[in-house]
């Protein structure tokens, strides 16, 4: 899901900033020449000028703080108090996505249009085949009126020179729930009655307008504290780097965290309780059951599908139950889920399991300004609980494969996958529960390729897909010895 390009690496150079300034104490004195040490008068704009360079680093840095872009009440209002307040602030309002209006002002509507391939052919194709008359003949090139224009497409496919282009908004074409569109100014605004805090919006949008609510401060803050900090660390996050996993827990650990506890042990949970409660289901008559460990879907059937709500799992995430586990071992502790999810931020704010969360991203920015070299580490010993299967969560699949681990042979256990959420997965299950799929267990993540390809990791999807299993690996190979 996630790819690289430069707004992503300005948001991951603003991640270290922020963090270096913090470590060395000076984040209130420092923070309102960020913006201009990144967009020097000497370097060429990206944008019209280098004021406008300016404020779009300045506001994505409010996001960083923890802000939406619409709390700013003063233009006037320099970075370092907004600062000082989110130090101060220990409060995590919801919605963790905002939009830098400064950024996201480029895009056209979707629209068809016609390049100059244009041959100006005779058999005007694309005129002859428009239903509402919005092509005119121009200087011998065709020409779309975008008022009359219905988006229909069908220009497109007539012209046969290929001379008709389709411009797409990539945030509101990566959207699969439609919660993303254009105000009267031109800029997007997401609808949070809608939204399913996916994260495909934010990884979308090649100007970087669309950022998640960092909760970095709190999280940096906190483990400066005398109260312990538990680091709870999902499966994908141990595909995020080159090394065994013993290696990246104990490296998480020197950032300075009392305890490192995998979430794969809270996995192993949830594969008793969801196995045990497609049982009961089976056994009263029901068709099916889906998964309830992907919050972005889980969320899904609650705005937008709410027929399949009965078909949903009741069983908690992994997460809940390790940080079940973490709170017995450590009740007066404050609990940091570490993964690449943007949705585990609404789910740890709904259900107040875990206090803070940390995406991968932010992960590697912490052991960069921390100056810790995973590969470097001694590996930390792997818990006696943890199982190939707990860890396989993390890609797609890895819930039915732990379920018909554990179920004896011979059960009737037909799986079907959604491997992504998209408009036609979703167009999909809007029909189970109207006619029920051939499965009686779905599985669905909303990220492609299952929460490793999620959408704050860093490492590349098929580099993560490799690393996990070779973690997974790690644990079979110990329990053959």
């Amino acid at each position: 899901m996630t790819y690289y390009n430069n707004a992503i690496f300005t948001k991951r150079e603003l991640l270290v900033r922020i963090l270096k300034l913090l470590k060395k104490d000076s984040l209130l004195e420092e923070i309102d020449r960020i913006p201009l040490e990144m967009r020097p008068r000497t370097k060429a704009p990206i944008r019209c000028c280098v004021h406008k360079d300016r404020a779009v680093i300045k506001y994505k840095i409010m996001a960083l703080l923890g802000y939406n872009i619409s709390d700013e009440e003063d233009e006037l209002t320099p970075l370092r108090e907004y600062a000082a307040e989110a130090l101060l602030q220990e409060k995590i309002t919801g919605n963790f996505l905002t939009v830098v209006d400064e950024a996201c002002s480029s895009c056209v509507k979707v629209n068809y249009t016609v390049s100059n391939l244009c041959q100006g052919c005779e058999g005007r194709s694309c005129q002859v085949n428009c239903p509402k008359d919005a092509i005119q003949i121009i200087n011998g090139k065709a020409f779309i009126d975008h008022q009359k224009c219905v988006n229909c497409g069908l220009c497109q496919k007539a012209c046969p020179f290929h001379a008709i282009a389709y411009l797409p908004v990539p945030c509101e074409e990566s959207c699969p729930v439609n919660a993303i569109s254009k105000n009267e100014y031109g800029v997007e605004e997401i609808d949070f009655d809608k939204c399913i805090h996916c994260g495909k919006c934010m990884n979308s949008c090649p100007f970087g307008a669309i950022n998640e609510k960092s909760q970095i401060l709190h999280i940096y803050k906190q483990i400066q504290t005398k109260t312990p900090t538990i680091a709870l660390v999902a499966p994908a996050v141990l595909g995020q780097f080159k090394a065994e996993a013993g290696k990246i827990l104990n490296a998480i650990s020197k950032l300075g965290f009392a305890d490192v506890i995998e979430v794969a042990q809270g996995a192993d949970i949830t594969t008793q309780h969801e196995t045990a409660e497609w049982k009961e289901k089976m056994e009263a008559g029901e068709t099916f059951m889906t998964t309830s460990c992907c919050p972005a879907y889980t969320e899904l059937t609650q705005k937008h599908i709410k027929g399949l709500i009965p078909h949903v799992s009741h069983t908690p995430s992994p997460m809940v139950f390790t940080a079940d586990v973490a709170r017995e071992k450590y009740p007066n502790a404050k609990l940091v889920f570490i993964g690449p999810c943007l949705a585990k931020r609404k789910e740890a704010f709904l259900n107040k399991s875990v206090d803070y969360v940390m995406t991968a991203e932010e992960l590697g920015a912490f052991f960069a300004v921390e100056g810790i070299d995973v590969t470097q580490n001694e590996a930390l010993a792997s818990s006696a609980a943890i199982t190939p299967e707990g860890r396989g969560f993390a890609a797609s699949g890895g819930v039915t494969a732990a379920i018909e681990s554990i179920l004896p042979e011979g059960t009737n256990f037909k799986a079907f996958m959604v491997n992504g959420l998209s408009k036609k997965t979703i167009k999909l299950l809007k029909t189970f529960p109207i006619r029920p799929p051939k499965a009686n267990f779905v599985e669905v993540m909303a990220c492609e390729g299952g929460c490793i390809s999620g959408p704050g990791i860093i490492a590349p999807s098929q580099m993560g897909q490799a690393n996990l299993r070779k973690a997974i690996d790690e644990l079979k190979e110990k329990a053959i010895v």
